[in-house]
């Protein structure tokens, strides 16, 4: 959507079972929920947890985080990433 000097905006659009893959993140960044989000994230080390994300709310984390994240929801999921360069 955006990809500057300063910000990179990207909507994500996954389908029931679609996943990220594994990355690591370079930068700080904010997810805003546009659908309801059912996440079920693989991290570093085999451990995996659940969360959901409403839509409509937004969380922040710092750069260096590493995961693949997973659609375990039954209906599609999307979300905006704004990473802070």
């Amino acid at each position: 959507m955006i990809d500057d000097a300063r910000v990179r905006v990207t909507r994500f659009d996954f389908a029931p079972g679609a996943e990220t893959g594994w990355h690591c993140h370079g930068f700080d960044y904010v997810i805003t929920a546009i659908t309801d989000c059912e996440m079920l994230l693989e991290e570093p080390g085999g451990a995996t947890r659940r969360v959901t994300v409403p839509a409509g709310t937004a969380y922040r984390r710092m750069a260096g985080v590493e995961h693949n994240v997973i659609n375990a929801g039954s209906g599609s999921m999307s979300f905006v990433e704004v990473e802070l360069k």
